[in-house]
C-alpha cells in the first residue's frame, strides 16, 4: 500500500532542476537527489523538483535509477525552464552554449567541467554576473575533495603562495603500478583500462591536459588573475620509464604526475605560475604515500601554513558528492535571495613562461665509458650556470654495436629552465652523449 502520509517538505516551494547528462556522474547525480530528496529539502528550505535530464539517445537504458519519462534530446528548452541547472555531460560545446542561455533565463548553474572552465571560465562568469545567478564548480577539480570551495571562499581572507597536486586519478595508479610492480608504462596502462581507471583513448590523461585543465582552475581561483589553459605548461608522463622509477627508488624518491601553481616575487615584481611535468618528489613527503587512483593537494597559505585535501578525484559518487554540494548551495541562495562568490581576477598578474623558472633536476644520460666524460658532461652543466648535486654511474653491458657505453644519472642544485635547456641542446650535438635518457624535475624538498 502506498502511504498518503504527507512528507515534511510537501509545505515548501519546489525549484525546478534539470540535468545535462546521464553517463557515471550524471546518473549518480540523480540518484541522489531522488533517494535523498526529503534530507535535501530541508537542508535547502525547498524540495528539488527534477523536471528533465537531457542525452543524446533519450532510447538508452540508464538504469534503476533514472526515470525514463524524464529524458529529453531537447537540452535547450529544458534550460529555459529551470531554476537550476547541473551540467555533466562535458566537452566545450553545446556545454557552453547551454549555460549561458540557462543564466540568461535565470537559472543558477553548477557544473563538473574543467575543460570548459580552463578554456572559457571568464564568459560563464561575466553571464553569472550579469544575470544575478551562481555559477559553481566544485566537482572540476579532484573529484570528491573539497578544494575549489577552500581556496575560493575558506582561504579568501589569506595569501596563497603555493598549490602542489596530484589531480590525475589515472596518472596516480599508473605510476604506482610501475612503482609497485615493476611494470613498463605500457604494462601499467593496460592495468589501468582493464580496471576502469584510464579511457580506451587515454591521451587528456597521460599526457597532461586532464591535470593542465585543473591547474588552470586552482591558479585563477588562488591568484586572483585569469590563467587560462593555454598559459599551464603541460608534460605528461609517456616518457617515463621502469629505470626512471629505480631510479627515484634508489634515491629515496617517487614520480608523481604534479600540477603545481605558484605565486613567484622577484623583488618588487610579483608573477604567477601554473605547471604539470611528472617530477621526483621525496619518500618523506606527504604525495608520496598516495597511492592507486587517489588525489591529493597540497596547499601553502601565508598564515594557515600547510594544508592537505586527500580523497578520490574520480567516479561517479564521490564526484555527484562534489556537486550536490554545489546545489545545495545554490539552491539555498535561490530560497533565501543573493548569489555566491563572484570570480575574483583583480590581481591580474603576468603568467611567468616555463624558461623563467628555477628548479632542480634529475638527468638520465648514456655517455661513452671514455676517460674525461665526467669532466666534459660537468663543464657542460657548469657553463651553463647548473651546479651538479650528485652523480650516479653503472657501466652497461658492451655489444658489436654499442661498445664502451656508460649510463649517468645527475641531480641538479635548483637552475634555470632556460639553463637547462642549453645544456641539453650543447649534450645533443656533442658525440660523447650518446642519448639523453629522461630529464625530470625534482620538487618538494
Amino acid at each position: 500500500m502506498v502511504s498518503t502520509t504527507p512528507s515534511p517538505s510537501d509545505q515548501l516551494p519546489a525549484l525546478r532542476v534539470a540535468v545535462l547528462g546521464a553517463g557515471t556522474v550524471g546518473t549518480e547525480v540523480i540518484r541522489l537527489i531522488t533517494q535523498q530528496g526529503e534530507d535535501l529539502a530541508q537542508r535547502i528550505g525547498a524540495r528539488l523538483e527534477l523536471i528533465g535530464v537531457a542525452v543524446r539517445d533519450a532510447e538508452r537504458d540508464r538504469g534503476p535509477h533514472v526515470d525514463a519519462a524524464l529524458l529529453t534530446t531537447e537540452p535547450s528548452a529544458l534550460v529555459r525552464e529551470a531554476d537550476l541547472v547541473i551540467e555533466v555531460m562535458g566537452g566545450i560545446e553545446p556545454a557552453r552554449g547551454l549555460l549561458l542561455e540557462a543564466m540568461a533565463h535565470g537559472a543558477s548553474v553548477v557544473t563538473a567541467n574543467k575543460a570548459l572552465l580552463a578554456q572559457d571560465a571568464a564568459s560563464l562568469y561575466e553571464a553569472a554576473d550579469e544575470h544575478g545567478v551562481d555559477i559553481y564548480f566544485e566537482a572540476a577539480v579532484a573529484g570528491a575533495i573539497p578544494i575549489v570551495r577552500p581556496v575560493r571562499e575558506s582561504l579568501a581572507g589569506d595569501r596563497v603562495q603555493r598549490v602542489l597536486g596530484i589531480v590525475n586519478g589515472t596518472t596516480n595508479y599508473i605510476l604506482d603500478a610501475m612503482a609497485s610492480t615493476g611494470a613498463g608504462f605500457d604494462d601499467a596502462l593496460a592495468s589501468a583500462q582493464e580496471l576502469g581507471y584510464a579511457e580506451a583513448d587515454p591521451t587528456a590523461d597521460v599526457e597532461g591536459h586532464d591535470a593542465a585543465a585543473k591547474a588552470s582552475i586552482l591558479a585563477s581561483l588562488a591568484f586572483h588573475t585569469r590563467v587560462g589553459i593555454g598559459d599551464v605548461h603541460c608534460e605528461g608522463i609517456t616518457a617515463v620509464s621502469a629505470q626512471d622509477i629505480a631510479a627515484a627508488a634508489r634515491m629515496g624518491r617517487t614520480i608523481k604526475l604534479l600540477s603545481i601553481v605558484e605565486r613567484i616575487e622577484d623583488g618588487t615584481e610579483e608573477r604567477v605560475s601554473a605547471r604539470v611535468y611528472p617530477a621526483l618528489i621525496p619518500d618523506s613527503h606527504p604525495l608520496a604515500s598516495v597511492a592507486e587512483a587517489y588525489n591529493a593537494v597540497f596547499v601553502e597559505a601565508e598564515a594557515a601554513g600547510s594544508l592537505m585535501f586527500y580523497g578520490q578525484g574520480a567516479g561517479g559518487a564521490p564526484t555527484a558528492s562534489a556537486v550536490m554540494g554545489d546545489v545545495v548551495s545554490a539552491a539555498r541562495h535561490r530560497v533565501s535571495g543573493g548569489v555566491g562568490p563572484r570570480e575574483s581576477n583583480y590581481a591580474d598578474l603576468p603568467v611567468a613562461s616555463i624558461d623563467e623558472l628555477r628548479s632542480a633536476f634529475y638527468v638520465s644520460l648514456t655517455v661513452q665509458d671514455r676517460p674525461g666524460v665526467l669532466a666534459e658532461i660537468a663543464g657542460t652543466l657548469s657553463r651553463h650556470g647548473i651546479s651538479i648535486s650528485t652523480i650516479h654511474q653503472e657501466l652497461l653491458a658492451a655489444d658489436e654495436d654499442a661498445p664502451g657505453r656508460a649510463h649517468i644519472g645527475i641531480t641538479s642544485h635548483r637552475a634555470l629552465e632556460s639553463a637547462m635547456t642549453a645544456a641539453l641542446d650543447d649534450f645533443s650535438s656533442t658525440s660523447t652523449v650518446l642519448s639523453i635518457d629522461s630529464v625530470l624535475r625534482i620538487e618538494g624538498e
